[in-house]
């Protein structure tokens, strides 16, 4: 799997490193602390040293980059991961590399972006991303719900991920029409992020005890 997507997986570290080169090219710009850390409300609660900022976040995501290319490559049921998911593992640090970069030079330039709306469109986009990917997961040790009851039936592995997707793309959806309400934002996203991750683990369990019995 490594060689067969050797140029995607370089392309995609390339886009990590982005946020270090634009960091190169406003290095004066830049002051020697930068706030690295927001809050729910956006509001910087967290600063480091403009080297850390500009070259050690984006070789930090590089390294956890390429450690989920060589995980996931070695997986023991790496048959059953897809190409299509393979890839959408190889975006999710380019794409927190860029968000983040983003985020913290602005923030260090003084421009007035709300990064809270941004961050919260960003996860609810995330969400239904991985919701319309979860029904196509087939069963592996890497990558989906990997529960007891999931990875000892396969069956149960496939109604799980059926639900988690039907759950999963609607509470993106409503977290993104929640960005622009702001009602309770927080709250909203723990009580969203609640159904996302209990849910289907309780109805893999149920399952798992039904059909337990049923042997």
């Amino acid at each position: 799997m490594l060689k067969k997507n050797k140029s995607y997986i370089i392309l995609t570290g390339i886009i990590t490193l982005l946020p270090m080169i634009l960091g190169f090219l406003l290095w004066n710009q830049l002051p020697e602390t930068m706030a690295t850390h927001f809050g729910i409300d956006g509001e910087a609660n967290g600063w480091s040293s403009r080297i850390f900022a500009v070259f050690g976040l984006p070789l930090f995501l590089l390294a956890v980059h390429f450690l989920c290319a060589v995980v996931t490559t070695f997986d023991p049921r790496r048959r059953n991961i897809s190409e299509k998911m393979f890839h959408l593992i190889l975006w999710i640090c380019p794409a927190c590399s860029l968000f983040c970069g983003v985020g913290i030079y602005a923030h260090a330039l003084g421009l007035n972006l709300n990064l809270a709306m941004i961050a919260e469109l960003f996860v609810g986009l995330l969400f239904i991303i991985i919701g319309n990917y979860l029904p196509k997961c087939r069963q592996n040790y890497t990558i989906g719900i990997r529960l007891p009851w999931t990875l000892a039936d396969e069956e149960n592995w496939n109604r799980t991920h059926r639900l988690a997707g039907f759950i999963w793309v609607p509470c993106g959806i409503i977290f993104i029409i929640n960005t622009f309400l702001q009602i309770a934002t927080a709250y909203v996203f723990f009580i969203l992020l609640g159904v996302m991750v209990l849910v289907p683990a309780i109805y893999s369990f149920v399952y798992y005890q039904k059909h337990k019995k049923n042997e």
